[in-house]
């Protein structure tokens, strides 16, 4: 399929899962983008394996989580080995529980992710166009002009703006000249996705096994018997040519300490891992989202979570300017909010997996007597277990500091930058229960005024809201019940003023105040977030 367009509000290069991600948030605000990728078409090999509970309240929000869960796998424990006996167990069924509607860690591949969003792109209408490369970029203040290859064909389109969702070795990022500091690990790794024969390994826990000459381990897929393996390479099968997964099978054995049957092999694949952060995740109009702006190690399962989230952190901003209801300079937010999150994750992702990974006599020391007893005393503290799943299912991830929040109250555990809390609701009127992710379903921002309000102030928001904010501000009001009391203790509610707080449409609290003041809140929307509004 060719482009027949010559124009586009944006294009995004790189059909993977932040390409996708960022494609379906943005059509979620009415923009149909321009979505090219160099491939031949979806990728059929698994890839990214974990789908964290920050990336499921996303697809929640998107209305695709039934789909999600349905063919997915919760991992329900992780196992600890050292030289082929098992040194620790884990437990992580409901992990988070409270926290999250997901309180778990999902294991969904990245096909399975990017067949997800291709189905929601086709059905709103949004193809994705294959074999197209993108071959020049030339930008100005007011627009880009690009050049695209399919075949012998070339297409030259001017776009607003351009996304760069091409990856590790981004042609946009290139054509930017933004440099891509960082290293590559000194070790090689393999990794293949085989169905297994016996009953060596449980259907729904990760085990990892921890030798003296390295690491391996074994992923539970969705599907019966079948296993994500990966590992680091023998020294002497390095340099070998046309390596298959029988040629790692003996090592494979010997640092597990079982027979190891494959009884299928699915994808297998040997390769170097990098450690990269670009300098820059914007240069005027273009910007980098995912693998294209930050690469690391595989520990914890944060790649492509933390890439999904990119393209929904900028989504909303970029559709806000697109359709003229923000200032551009809401833009800026996007690399000063998720910039120091891919720097906190490069850092503590290499030092974990430089400790998995070392050889010297002190990391072994260190793996096999110190590290055991260590996760077991760990883990048997709720607090240090609640603290573990906050960090890696992301939801502790905070923009307290960032240009677009403003926290004009007196609360000092939830803050404006903070992710809004999953927080149970008790509906009186309906007699049903929600929570409060649900009542930010819709796109755009939501209000949310907990307290007693006469129905004369409650009119004069509605009023405000219709007027100055339609499609743009969803209106919630929770006076103080039995049934809703937490709510009104975790936001430390002062019951006489009552308290207004403004969500982004990315469900992070954006704007906090102890009492309900329709002024402060204009203020907000107007002067720090930068809506534009008619007649103003």
């Amino acid at each position: 399929m060719l482009i027949t367009a010559t124009h586009t509000k944006v294009l995004i290069v790189g059909a993977g899962p932040s390409g996708l991600m960022m494609a379906a948030q943005l059509l979620r605000y009415g923009i149909i983008p321009i979505i090219i990728d160099i491939k031949q078409g979806p990728t059929d090999e698994s890839k990214a394996l974990a789908v964290q509970a920050r990336s499921l309240e996303i697809y929640r929000q998107m209305g695709a989580i039934d789909r999600v869960i349905e063919n997915g796998k919760q991992a329900r424990g992780v196992i600890f080995n050292e030289d082929g006996k098992q040194v620790a167990s884990l437990a992580m069924e409901n992990v988070g529980e409270g926290q999250t509607r997901f309180p778990y860690i999902l294991l969904y591949p990245q096909s399975k992710n990017e067949r997800l969003l291709l189905d929601y792109l086709t059905l709103n209408c949004c193809p994705v166009y294959w074999a197209t490369t993108l071959k020049s970029l030339k930008q100005t203040n007011r627009q880009v002009e690009v050049e695209l290859h399919n075949g012998e064909d070339i297409t030259f389109i001017n776009c607003d703006w351009v996304v760069g969702s091409d990856g590790a070795h981004s042609t946009v990022r290139k054509q930017l000249n933004i440099p891509f500091a960082g290293d590559t690990y000194s070790h090689n790794f393999y990794l293949a996705d085989v169905e297994l024969g016996g009953n060596h390994f449980d259907n729904d826990k990760v085990n990892l096994f921890l030798a003296k000459n390295g690491f391996s381990a074994f992923f539970p897929m969705p599907e019966a018997r079948r296993f994500r393996v990966l590992g680091n390479l023998p020294d002497e099968m390095v340099k070998k040519e046309d390596l298959t997964i029988e040629d790692i099978l003996p090592g494979l054995e010997k640092n597990t300490g079982k027979p190891i049957e494959i009884k299928k092999t699915y994808w297998f694949t040997s390769y170097h891992l990098h450690h990269r952060m670009a300098d820059s995740f914007r240069v005027q109009r273009c910007f980098l989202v995912g693998d294209a702006a930050h690469i690391h190690s595989p520990v914890g399962g944060q790649g492509m979570n933390t890439g999904l989230q990119d393209a929904y952190n900028l989504a909303w901003k970029l559709a806000g300017v697109v359709n003229g209801r923000f200032d551009e300079k809401i833009l800026d937010s996007y690399a000063a909010e998720r910039m120091p999150v891919a720097k906190r994750l490069l850092s503590t992702t290499d030092k974990v997996f430089n400790i998995i990974i070392s050889r010297n006599w002190i990391n072994r020391v260190f793996k096999r007597w110190i590290i055991p007893p260590l996760l077991k005393l760990a883990w048997g503290n709720e607090k240090l277990r609640a603290t573990f799943f906050k960090q890696v299912s992301q939801i502790a991830i905070s923009y307290r500091d960032s240009s677009i929040n403003l926290h004009v109250a007196q609360s000092t555990q939830i803050k404006a930058g903070d992710r809004l809390p999953y927080l149970k609701v008790f509906d009186e009127k309906k007699q049903l229960e929600t929570d409060l992710h649900e009542w930010c379903t819709k796109p755009g921002f939501t209000l949310i005024v907990l307290g007693k309000l006469a129905e004369g102030d409650l009119f004069a928001i509605a009023k405000w809201i219709t007027v100055k904010y339609p499609g743009m501000l969803n209106f919630f009001y929770l006076p103080q019940s039995t049934k809703n009391h937490h709510i009104f203790d975790a936001f430390e509610v002062n019951i006489k003023v009552g308290k207004s707080i403004i969500v982004r449409p990315d469900m992070y609290i954006g704007f906090m105040n102890d009492k309900i003041d329709m002024v402060l809140m204009e203020n907000y929307l107007k002067n720090v977030v930068g809506f534009i509004v008619d007649g103003s």
